[in-house]
């Protein structure tokens, strides 16, 4: 080796044959801390809950046709919608569900029939009927959702609650988002953007393939044995410890050699952890195929082990945007029904429910007219004002149904929820005062729910 070969060459040379360099960026060089970062930390009170899912059925469920019944909608069906309303052009008459409505469990919640096994879970749910956001374009509805503000450029819930909490497995990410490809707004939707880089969502594409050798590139090097990756990395903390002693601590090569050792752990962990061929054949039936199938089941898995949060897009784009054909619903909801349910059940029988949070939703809901522009006249639009979304665990009400939209089902009117609200009453359950995790960037002070956000109570258990 040339004896003017500097600390960060030598990092920069024998980092190469490193497994899994290219998940999540895990060599984030802005990485804040020497070490450490992802050790679980104290939270800020004692929370009730220790780990997240959001399933997200992204494209914009329509909450009048899964979990917001409104009877005086199929009253009125093919009726001019009251002026009351205010809707934009491109809305056609009111349109009631083609799908039947009863209710579960002891709690008596209604629900569609397109949910009939979530429905047999539906006493383990609080049932938000009073969602609400700030636009009704996929785009900014994502963002909001998921990493809070309306604007590119802002960490995703995951990323905020790993950099509060750290995670309980050191050997693999501490937020994992899994998707097939990439939905409208792509890796934005679980960027760490400000925060240091070693807590961006790690993206895992969960196709049907099912050997996670083929689902995650690179999870192993064929350029180096172990024994020659453990040997670099040793020479990697020698060179780091004598440069510490002559110079101080650099923090963010420091991180950055943490990181490698994760990625070096990483190689036999993470391909434990997402081969769901491990589990039983009646295991994979109950969850059934497809890869929002396969992603429940290993979200179970990860949780398992410890990851601090798990994010599921249903698929690739909008696949909930059923612009043309409400009945496109049904197709969507055989593919996700049978997995969320067999998630629920498996986290309430082995006991984890009660400190996982289980989000389900999208990043809007869907008008109650039919929408007419062009050739389309039986499906919804987009609708911002007024939607559902299902909580379980970790610390929610069980059993309940809160707030509730208009009697046509259009806007939100009793007990409001925004986006904002929804993020400070998760951070809560975990610990989180969400008006002191806050990160300064470019001269303020920056958080999860912008300038906003209050905790929910009367959800909470």
């Amino acid at each position: 080796m040339p004896m003017n070969l500097t600390r960060r060459d030598a990092l920069k040379r024998m980092g190469s044959g490193f497994g899994m360099l290219s998940l999540a960026h895990i060599l984030g060089s802005e990485a804040s801390a020497a070490g450490g970062a992802l050790e679980p930390k104290a939270p800020h009170f004692p929370a009730r809950a220790r780990r997240v899912i959001f399933l997200f059925l992204n494209g914009g469920p329509s909450h009048v046709d899964t979990f917001d019944p409104k009877p005086a909608l199929s009253k009125y069906d093919g009726q001019q919608a009251p002026d009351s309303l205010k809707l934009a052009p491109g809305h056609g008459p009111l349109m009631g569900t083609p799908f039947e409505f009863r209710k579960y469990g002891q709690s008596g919640i209604e629900v569609s029939e397109l949910f009939p096994n979530v429905a047999r879970h539906i006493d383990e749910c609080c049932v938000i009927r009073s969602m609400h956001t700030d636009n009704p374009g996929h785009e900014l509805g994502l963002l909001r959702m998921s990493c809070g503000h309306l604007t590119p450029g802002h960490p995703a819930m995951g990323s905020w609650i790993t950099y509060g909490l750290g995670t309980e497995n050191q050997n693999l990410p501490g937020f994992v988002v899994l998707c097939p490809g990439v939905p409208v707004m792509g890796p934005q939707l679980w960027t760490s953007a400000y925060l240091p880089g070693i807590y961006q969502g790690t993206h895992v594409r969960n196709r049907e393939e099912l050997d996670p050798a083929k689902l995650i590139h690179y999870v192993r090097t064929t350029r180096r044995t172990a024994d020659d990756q453990r040997r670099q990395l040793d020479l990697l903390a020698s060179l780091n410890r004598i440069e510490m002693e002559q110079d101080g601590a650099e923090p963010q090569l420091e991180a950055s050699i943490q990181s490698m050792e994760m990625a070096f752990r990483m190689q036999t962990q993470a391909l434990d952890v997402f081969d769901i061929r491990k589990e039983t054949a009646a295991t994979r039936e109950r969850y059934g195929d497809g890869h929002f199938a396969h992603g429940c089941l290993m979200a179970r898995r990860l949780v398992e082990r410890g990851v601090r949060m798990v994010q599921i897009y249903f698929g690739n784009r909008n696949p909930w945007d059923s612009h043309s054909d409400i009945f496109d619903h049904r197709k969507l909801a055989q593919l996700s029904d049978q997995p969320i349910a067999a998630l629920l059940a498996d986290l309430k029988t082995s006991g984890l429910l009660d400190e996982t949070i289980v989000i389900i939703g999208g990043e809007f809901g869907r008008t109650p007219t039919k929408e007419i522009s062009g050739t389309l006249e039986y499906g919804r639009n987009h609708n911002n004002q007024g939607f559902s979304l299902l909580v379980a665990g970790g610390g929610f009400r069980r059993g309940v149904t809160y707030g509730a939209t208009d009697d046509l089902g259009f806007a939100a009117v009793e007990n409001k929820v925004h986006v904002n609200d929804l993020h400070a009453t998760v951070l809560h359950l975990l610990g989180l005062d969400h008006k002191r995790l806050t990160f300064r960037y470019s001269g303020r002070d920056f958080r999860l729910t912008d300038v906003g956000g209050n905790v929910v109570n009367d959800i909470l258990a």
